[in-house]
Protein backbone atom coordinates (compact mmCIF):
# COMPACT_ATOMS: atom_id res chain seq x y z
CA UNK A 1 0.00 0.00 0.00
CA UNK A 2 2.83 2.36 0.86
CA UNK A 3 4.54 1.52 -2.42
CA UNK A 4 1.36 2.30 -4.35
CA UNK A 5 0.93 5.67 -2.64
CA UNK A 6 4.52 6.79 -2.99
CA UNK A 7 4.91 5.49 -6.53
CA UNK A 8 1.49 6.09 -8.05
CA UNK A 9 -0.49 8.12 -5.55
CA UNK A 10 1.79 11.17 -5.36
CA UNK A 11 2.19 11.32 -9.12
CA UNK A 12 -1.57 11.01 -9.53
CA UNK A 13 -2.12 13.94 -7.15
CA UNK A 14 0.47 15.98 -9.03
CA UNK A 15 -1.04 15.20 -12.43
CA UNK A 16 -4.53 16.02 -11.16
CA UNK A 17 -3.24 19.39 -9.95
CA UNK A 18 -1.57 20.09 -13.31
CA UNK A 19 -4.79 19.62 -15.25
CA UNK A 20 -7.49 20.71 -12.81
CA UNK A 21 -5.90 23.89 -11.42
CA UNK A 22 -6.02 25.80 -14.74
CA UNK A 23 -9.44 24.30 -15.48
CA UNK A 24 -10.88 25.60 -12.20
CA UNK A 25 -9.23 29.01 -12.56
CA UNK A 26 -10.58 29.42 -16.10
CA UNK A 27 -14.12 29.16 -14.78
CA UNK A 28 -13.35 31.44 -11.83
CA UNK A 29 -12.07 34.12 -14.24
CA UNK A 30 -14.96 33.61 -16.67
CA UNK A 31 -17.61 34.04 -13.98
CA UNK A 32 -15.96 37.19 -12.64
CA UNK A 33 -15.45 38.70 -16.10
CA UNK A 34 -19.05 38.12 -17.14
CA UNK A 35 -20.27 39.61 -13.86
CA UNK A 36 -18.08 42.67 -14.53
CA UNK A 37 -19.59 42.98 -18.01
CA UNK A 38 -23.21 42.79 -16.90
CA UNK A 39 -22.68 44.98 -13.82
CA UNK A 40 -20.67 47.83 -15.38
CA UNK A 41 -19.25 47.35 -18.85
CA UNK A 42 -22.32 46.90 -21.05
CA UNK A 43 -23.81 50.14 -19.67
CA UNK A 44 -20.76 52.22 -20.65
CA UNK A 45 -21.54 53.26 -24.19
CA UNK A 46 -20.69 56.97 -24.25
CA UNK A 47 -17.79 59.01 -22.91
CA UNK A 48 -18.72 60.17 -19.39
CA UNK A 49 -19.33 63.81 -18.57
CA UNK A 50 -17.22 64.68 -15.52
CA UNK A 51 -18.34 67.09 -12.84
CA UNK A 52 -14.85 68.61 -12.90
CA UNK A 53 -11.74 68.31 -15.05
CA UNK A 54 -8.75 68.87 -12.76
CA UNK A 55 -5.44 69.28 -14.61
CA UNK A 56 -3.42 66.11 -15.11
CA UNK A 57 0.19 65.30 -15.95
CA UNK A 58 1.00 62.59 -18.48
CA UNK A 59 4.30 60.97 -17.54
CA UNK A 60 6.33 59.50 -20.40
CA UNK A 61 9.50 57.64 -19.30
CA UNK A 62 11.82 57.06 -22.25
CA UNK A 63 14.95 55.02 -22.72
CA UNK A 64 16.26 54.84 -26.31
CA UNK A 65 12.84 55.56 -27.82
CA UNK A 66 14.07 57.53 -30.82
CA UNK A 67 12.02 55.45 -33.25
CA UNK A 68 8.74 55.80 -31.37
CA UNK A 69 8.63 58.85 -29.13
CA UNK A 70 7.47 61.39 -31.72
CA UNK A 71 4.50 59.23 -32.70
CA UNK A 72 3.69 58.63 -29.04
CA UNK A 73 3.69 62.32 -28.13
CA UNK A 74 1.60 63.13 -31.22
CA UNK A 75 -1.09 60.77 -29.88
CA UNK A 76 -0.88 62.38 -26.43
CA UNK A 77 -1.33 65.88 -27.85
CA UNK A 78 -4.63 64.73 -29.36
CA UNK A 79 -6.21 63.96 -25.99
CA UNK A 80 -9.72 65.37 -25.63
CA UNK A 81 -9.16 65.97 -21.91
CA UNK A 82 -9.21 69.76 -21.54
CA UNK A 83 -6.30 70.36 -19.15
CA UNK A 84 -3.10 68.34 -19.33
CA UNK A 85 0.66 68.58 -19.63
CA UNK A 86 3.19 66.03 -20.84
CA UNK A 87 6.35 65.37 -18.83
CA UNK A 88 8.86 63.29 -20.80
CA UNK A 89 11.71 61.77 -18.80
CA UNK A 90 14.78 60.85 -20.82
CA UNK A 91 16.35 58.06 -18.77
CA UNK A 92 19.96 58.23 -19.93
CA UNK A 93 19.20 57.34 -23.56
CA UNK A 94 22.17 56.67 -25.82
CA UNK A 95 20.31 57.30 -29.10
CA UNK A 96 18.63 60.49 -30.35
CA UNK A 97 15.76 60.39 -27.83
CA UNK A 98 17.00 63.40 -25.89
CA UNK A 99 17.41 65.56 -28.99
CA UNK A 100 13.95 64.61 -30.26
CA UNK A 101 12.34 65.43 -26.93
CA UNK A 102 14.04 68.84 -26.84
CA UNK A 103 12.83 69.55 -30.37
CA UNK A 104 9.25 68.51 -29.54
CA UNK A 105 9.20 70.59 -26.36
CA UNK A 106 10.19 73.68 -28.34
CA UNK A 107 7.26 73.12 -30.69
CA UNK A 108 4.66 72.31 -28.04
CA UNK A 109 4.38 74.27 -24.79
CA UNK A 110 2.47 71.40 -23.17
CA UNK A 111 5.60 69.21 -23.29
CA UNK A 112 8.27 69.45 -20.59
CA UNK A 113 11.45 67.38 -20.62
CA UNK A 114 13.83 66.19 -17.93
CA UNK A 115 17.09 64.42 -18.76
CA UNK A 116 18.93 61.87 -16.61
CA UNK A 117 22.69 61.96 -17.17
CA UNK A 118 22.85 58.19 -16.55
CA UNK A 119 20.45 55.28 -16.86
CA UNK A 120 18.43 55.08 -13.60
CA UNK A 121 15.54 52.73 -14.41
CA UNK A 122 11.84 53.20 -15.12
CA UNK A 123 10.84 53.47 -11.46
CA UNK A 124 13.21 56.41 -10.92
CA UNK A 125 12.06 58.05 -14.15
CA UNK A 126 8.42 57.84 -13.05
CA UNK A 127 9.30 59.15 -9.60
CA UNK A 128 11.10 62.15 -11.11
CA UNK A 129 8.15 62.92 -13.36
CA UNK A 130 5.71 62.67 -10.47
CA UNK A 131 7.77 65.02 -8.31
CA UNK A 132 8.09 67.51 -11.18
CA UNK A 133 4.34 67.66 -11.62
CA UNK A 134 2.26 70.15 -9.68
CA UNK A 135 -0.91 68.17 -10.43
CA UNK A 136 -2.63 65.63 -8.21
CA UNK A 137 -3.46 63.19 -11.02
CA UNK A 138 -0.90 61.41 -13.17
CA UNK A 139 -1.30 59.28 -16.31
CA UNK A 140 1.66 57.03 -17.10
CA UNK A 141 2.30 55.39 -20.47
CA UNK A 142 5.28 53.79 -22.20
CA UNK A 143 7.41 55.55 -24.79
CA UNK A 144 6.22 53.35 -27.66
CA UNK A 145 2.48 53.42 -26.92
CA UNK A 146 -0.36 55.30 -28.62
CA UNK A 147 -2.98 56.52 -26.16
CA UNK A 148 -6.59 56.68 -27.33
CA UNK A 149 -7.84 60.28 -27.49
CA UNK A 150 -10.52 59.72 -24.82
CA UNK A 151 -8.53 57.46 -22.49
CA UNK A 152 -7.74 60.15 -19.91
CA UNK A 153 -11.41 61.05 -19.49
CA UNK A 154 -12.37 57.43 -18.92
CA UNK A 155 -9.68 56.93 -16.28
CA UNK A 156 -10.39 60.23 -14.55
CA UNK A 157 -14.05 59.26 -14.22
CA UNK A 158 -12.91 56.67 -11.64
CA UNK A 159 -10.45 58.91 -9.82
CA UNK A 160 -13.32 61.19 -8.87
CA UNK A 161 -13.97 58.66 -6.09
CA UNK A 162 -11.69 59.62 -3.16
CA UNK A 163 -10.79 56.01 -2.26
CA UNK A 164 -9.45 55.16 -5.74
CA UNK A 165 -5.68 55.32 -5.93
CA UNK A 166 -5.15 54.06 -9.49
CA UNK A 167 -7.00 53.07 -12.67
CA UNK A 168 -5.47 50.72 -15.21
CA UNK A 169 -6.44 50.92 -18.87
CA UNK A 170 -6.93 48.47 -21.70
CA UNK A 171 -3.72 47.60 -23.57
CA UNK A 172 -4.36 46.72 -27.23
CA UNK A 173 -1.84 45.20 -29.64
CA UNK A 174 -0.63 47.28 -32.59
CA UNK A 175 1.63 44.79 -34.33
CA UNK A 176 0.46 41.32 -35.39
CA UNK A 177 2.50 40.29 -38.41
CA UNK A 178 3.69 36.91 -37.05
CA UNK A 179 2.02 33.94 -35.38
CA UNK A 180 3.34 35.07 -32.00
CA UNK A 181 1.93 38.54 -32.52
CA UNK A 182 -1.49 37.24 -33.57
CA UNK A 183 -1.65 34.89 -30.60
CA UNK A 184 -0.88 37.77 -28.25
CA UNK A 185 -3.76 39.80 -29.69
CA UNK A 186 -6.09 37.05 -28.51
CA UNK A 187 -4.15 36.61 -25.27
CA UNK A 188 -4.60 40.23 -24.20
CA UNK A 189 -8.36 39.91 -24.72
CA UNK A 190 -8.98 36.35 -23.60
CA UNK A 191 -6.47 36.08 -20.77
CA UNK A 192 -5.30 39.51 -19.59
CA UNK A 193 -8.62 41.30 -20.11
CA UNK A 194 -10.72 38.55 -18.55
CA UNK A 195 -8.46 38.26 -15.49
CA UNK A 196 -8.45 42.03 -14.87
CA UNK A 197 -12.24 42.14 -15.11
CA UNK A 198 -12.59 39.20 -12.74
CA UNK A 199 -10.07 40.54 -10.22
CA UNK A 200 -11.91 43.86 -10.18
CA UNK A 201 -15.07 41.95 -9.20
CA UNK A 202 -13.32 39.79 -6.61
CA UNK A 203 -11.79 42.85 -4.99
CA UNK A 204 -8.07 43.18 -5.79
CA UNK A 205 -5.91 43.29 -8.93
CA UNK A 206 -2.59 41.49 -9.16
CA UNK A 207 -1.15 44.26 -11.33
CA UNK A 208 -2.01 47.40 -13.21
CA UNK A 209 -0.83 47.60 -16.83
CA UNK A 210 2.31 49.68 -16.59
CA UNK A 211 1.85 50.77 -20.19
CA UNK A 212 -1.37 52.67 -19.40
CA UNK A 213 -2.38 53.62 -15.87
CA UNK A 214 -3.56 56.71 -13.98
CA UNK A 215 -2.62 57.48 -10.36
CA UNK A 216 -3.61 59.78 -7.54
CA UNK A 217 -0.35 61.39 -6.43
CA UNK A 218 -1.38 61.46 -2.77
CA UNK A 219 -1.70 57.67 -2.87
CA UNK A 220 1.74 57.32 -4.45
CA UNK A 221 3.24 59.67 -1.87
CA UNK A 222 1.71 57.64 0.94
CA UNK A 223 3.41 54.41 -0.21
CA UNK A 224 6.74 55.98 -1.16
CA UNK A 225 6.19 56.00 -4.95
CA UNK A 226 7.71 53.26 -7.13
CA UNK A 227 10.41 50.95 -5.77
CA UNK A 228 13.69 51.28 -7.65
CA UNK A 229 14.89 47.68 -7.16
CA UNK A 230 11.76 45.84 -8.40
CA UNK A 231 11.95 44.33 -11.89
CA UNK A 232 8.23 44.92 -12.54
CA UNK A 233 7.48 48.30 -11.02
CA UNK A 234 3.83 48.09 -12.08
CA UNK A 235 3.20 44.91 -10.05
CA UNK A 236 5.01 46.36 -7.04
CA UNK A 237 3.10 49.66 -6.99
CA UNK A 238 -0.18 47.77 -7.35
CA UNK A 239 0.52 45.77 -4.22
CA UNK A 240 1.83 48.76 -2.27
CA UNK A 241 -1.30 50.80 -2.99
CA UNK A 242 -3.75 48.01 -2.23
CA UNK A 243 -1.94 46.99 0.95
CA UNK A 244 -2.24 50.63 2.04
CA UNK A 245 -6.01 50.47 1.55
CA UNK A 246 -6.36 52.17 -1.83
CA UNK A 247 -8.75 50.79 -4.42
CA UNK A 248 -7.53 50.04 -7.95
CA UNK A 249 -9.93 49.77 -10.88
CA UNK A 250 -9.84 48.50 -14.45
CA UNK A 251 -11.32 50.66 -17.23
CA UNK A 252 -11.57 48.77 -20.56
CA UNK A 253 -12.59 51.93 -22.45
CA UNK A 254 -9.21 53.53 -21.71
CA UNK A 255 -7.46 52.02 -24.71
CA UNK A 256 -3.74 52.22 -25.39
CA UNK A 257 -2.13 50.67 -28.46
CA UNK A 258 1.20 48.98 -27.73
CA UNK A 259 4.01 47.12 -29.49
CA UNK A 260 4.76 43.59 -28.33
CA UNK A 261 7.55 41.05 -28.99
CA UNK A 262 7.10 38.96 -32.12
CA UNK A 263 10.17 36.76 -31.84
CA UNK A 264 10.60 33.77 -29.57
CA UNK A 265 13.65 35.29 -27.86
CA UNK A 266 11.94 38.64 -27.30
CA UNK A 267 8.83 36.97 -25.92
CA UNK A 268 10.90 34.73 -23.66
CA UNK A 269 12.76 37.71 -22.18
CA UNK A 270 9.47 39.51 -21.54
CA UNK A 271 7.79 36.54 -19.86
CA UNK A 272 10.90 35.75 -17.82
CA UNK A 273 10.94 39.34 -16.55
CA UNK A 274 7.23 39.12 -15.69
CA UNK A 275 7.76 35.85 -13.85
CA UNK A 276 10.74 37.22 -11.92
CA UNK A 277 8.90 40.45 -11.09
CA UNK A 278 5.83 38.62 -9.83
CA UNK A 279 8.02 36.37 -7.70
CA UNK A 280 9.84 39.39 -6.24
CA UNK A 281 6.54 40.90 -5.16
CA UNK A 282 5.44 37.56 -3.72
CA UNK A 283 8.60 37.27 -1.64
CA UNK A 284 8.46 40.88 -0.47
CA UNK A 285 4.82 40.60 0.63
CA UNK A 286 5.01 37.21 2.33
CA UNK A 287 4.26 38.84 5.68
CA UNK A 288 0.76 40.03 4.74
CA UNK A 289 -0.75 36.94 6.40
CA UNK A 290 0.26 38.34 9.77
CA UNK A 291 -2.09 41.31 9.34
CA UNK A 292 -5.87 41.05 9.30
CA UNK A 293 -6.09 44.39 7.48
CA UNK A 294 -4.31 42.77 4.54
CA UNK A 295 -6.83 39.93 4.25
CA UNK A 296 -8.15 41.26 0.93
CA UNK A 297 -4.74 40.52 -0.60
CA UNK A 298 -4.54 36.97 0.72
CA UNK A 299 -6.45 35.41 -2.17
CA UNK A 300 -4.35 37.31 -4.74
CA UNK A 301 -1.20 36.06 -3.01
CA UNK A 302 -2.47 32.48 -2.82
CA UNK A 303 -3.53 32.43 -6.47
CA UNK A 304 -0.09 33.53 -7.64
CA UNK A 305 1.55 31.12 -5.21
CA UNK A 306 -0.54 28.28 -6.63
CA UNK A 307 0.42 29.29 -10.15
CA UNK A 308 4.09 29.04 -9.14
CA UNK A 309 3.44 25.63 -7.63
CA UNK A 310 1.62 24.61 -10.80
CA UNK A 311 4.61 25.58 -12.94
CA UNK A 312 7.09 23.65 -10.84
CA UNK A 313 4.79 20.64 -10.54
CA UNK A 314 4.40 20.55 -14.32
CA UNK A 315 8.16 20.61 -14.88
CA UNK A 316 8.78 17.89 -12.26
CA UNK A 317 6.10 15.56 -13.65
CA UNK A 318 7.30 16.06 -17.21
CA UNK A 319 10.89 15.34 -16.21
CA UNK A 320 9.77 12.24 -14.32
CA UNK A 321 7.87 11.09 -17.39
CA UNK A 322 10.85 11.62 -19.69
CA UNK A 323 13.18 9.77 -17.31
CA UNK A 324 10.75 6.87 -16.98
CA UNK A 325 10.28 6.54 -20.72
CA UNK A 326 13.97 6.87 -21.54
CA UNK A 327 15.07 4.32 -18.95
CA UNK A 328 12.41 1.74 -19.71
CA UNK A 329 10.73 2.06 -16.29
CA UNK A 330 7.46 3.59 -17.43
CA UNK A 331 5.38 0.74 -16.00
CA UNK A 332 6.96 1.17 -12.60
CA UNK A 333 6.76 4.95 -12.41
CA UNK A 334 3.80 6.22 -14.40
CA UNK A 335 0.37 5.67 -12.86
CA UNK A 336 -2.54 4.13 -14.74
CA UNK A 337 -4.18 7.51 -14.20
CA UNK A 338 -2.24 8.89 -17.16
CA UNK A 339 -4.33 6.74 -19.47
CA UNK A 340 -7.17 9.20 -18.92
CA UNK A 341 -4.92 12.25 -19.33
CA UNK A 342 -5.93 12.63 -22.97
CA UNK A 343 -9.59 13.08 -22.04
CA UNK A 344 -8.75 15.61 -19.31
CA UNK A 345 -6.48 17.54 -21.67
CA UNK A 346 -9.25 17.59 -24.28
CA UNK A 347 -11.64 19.13 -21.70
CA UNK A 348 -8.96 21.66 -20.78
CA UNK A 349 -8.51 22.72 -24.41
CA UNK A 350 -12.28 23.03 -24.93
CA UNK A 351 -12.54 25.20 -21.81
CA UNK A 352 -9.70 27.36 -23.13
CA UNK A 353 -11.54 27.83 -26.42
CA UNK A 354 -14.63 28.89 -24.49
CA UNK A 355 -12.59 31.40 -22.51
CA UNK A 356 -11.04 32.74 -25.71
CA UNK A 357 -14.49 33.18 -27.26
CA UNK A 358 -15.83 35.04 -24.23
CA UNK A 359 -12.76 37.29 -24.07
CA UNK A 360 -13.01 38.18 -27.76
CA UNK A 361 -16.74 38.90 -27.34
CA UNK A 362 -16.07 41.26 -24.43
CA UNK A 363 -13.30 43.16 -26.23
CA UNK A 364 -14.90 43.20 -29.69
CA UNK A 365 -16.57 46.52 -28.82
CA UNK A 366 -13.13 48.11 -28.47
CA UNK A 367 -11.54 46.66 -31.60
CA UNK A 368 -13.22 45.70 -34.87
CA UNK A 369 -12.57 42.37 -36.58
CA UNK A 370 -11.19 40.88 -33.39
CA UNK A 371 -12.85 37.55 -34.17
CA UNK A 372 -10.27 37.02 -36.91
CA UNK A 373 -7.71 36.32 -34.18
CA UNK A 374 -9.66 33.31 -32.90
CA UNK A 375 -8.07 30.98 -35.46
CA UNK A 376 -4.67 31.96 -34.03
CA UNK A 377 -5.45 32.01 -30.30
CA UNK A 378 -6.33 28.30 -30.41
CA UNK A 379 -2.57 27.66 -30.47
CA UNK A 380 -2.17 29.37 -27.10
CA UNK A 381 -2.46 26.21 -24.96
CA UNK A 382 0.22 24.46 -27.00
CA UNK A 383 2.78 27.25 -27.43
CA UNK A 384 2.35 29.66 -24.54
CA UNK A 385 1.73 27.25 -21.68
CA UNK A 386 5.11 25.69 -22.35
CA UNK A 387 6.82 29.09 -22.32
CA UNK A 388 4.93 30.22 -19.21
CA UNK A 389 5.91 27.07 -17.34
CA UNK A 390 9.57 27.51 -18.31
CA UNK A 391 9.53 31.23 -17.41
CA UNK A 392 7.99 30.44 -14.03
CA UNK A 393 10.56 27.73 -13.41
CA UNK A 394 13.45 30.12 -14.18
CA UNK A 395 11.97 33.37 -12.86
CA UNK A 396 11.46 32.38 -9.24
CA UNK A 397 15.13 31.46 -8.60
CA UNK A 398 16.20 34.76 -10.20
CA UNK A 399 13.97 36.61 -7.76
CA UNK A 400 15.14 34.48 -4.84
CA UNK A 401 18.83 34.99 -5.57
CA UNK A 402 18.65 38.66 -6.54
CA UNK A 403 20.87 40.91 -4.45
CA UNK A 404 18.75 43.17 -2.16
CA UNK A 405 18.65 46.79 -3.27
CA UNK A 406 19.98 46.05 -6.75
CA UNK A 407 18.64 48.74 -9.11
CA UNK A 408 16.20 47.42 -11.72
CA UNK A 409 17.21 48.87 -15.09
CA UNK A 410 15.31 48.51 -18.34
CA UNK A 411 16.57 47.90 -21.84
CA UNK A 412 15.07 48.11 -25.30
CA UNK A 413 12.66 45.18 -25.65
CA UNK A 414 11.87 43.34 -28.85
CA UNK A 415 8.84 45.26 -30.08
CA UNK A 416 8.22 43.17 -33.17
CA UNK A 417 7.39 44.71 -36.50
CA UNK A 418 5.58 48.05 -36.54
CA UNK A 419 2.45 48.23 -38.72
Amino acid sequence: METYFTRWGMLKIASDFIFFYPLVMMHVWLVGALFFYFKWERKQVTVPELAAYPPISILLPCHNEGENVRETIDSLLQQTYPAFEIIAINDGSTDNTGALLNEISRLHRQVRVVHFAAHQGKAMALRAGALMSANEFLVCIDGDALLDAQACIWMMSHLAAPNVGAVTGNARIRNRSTLLGKIQVGEFSSIVGIIKRAQRIYGRLFSVSGVVVAFRKRALWEVGFWTADMVTEDVDITWKLQCAGWEIRFEPNAKCWILIPETVLGLWRQRLRWAQGGSEVLLRNFGIFAYWKQRHMWLVFLEFGLSLLWGYTTVIVLLATVVALSTGHADALLPVHFVSTGNIFFILVLSSLLQFAVGIFLDSRYESHLWKTYIWIIWYPFLYWIMIVCATFCGFPKALLKKPGQRALWSNPDRGFKP
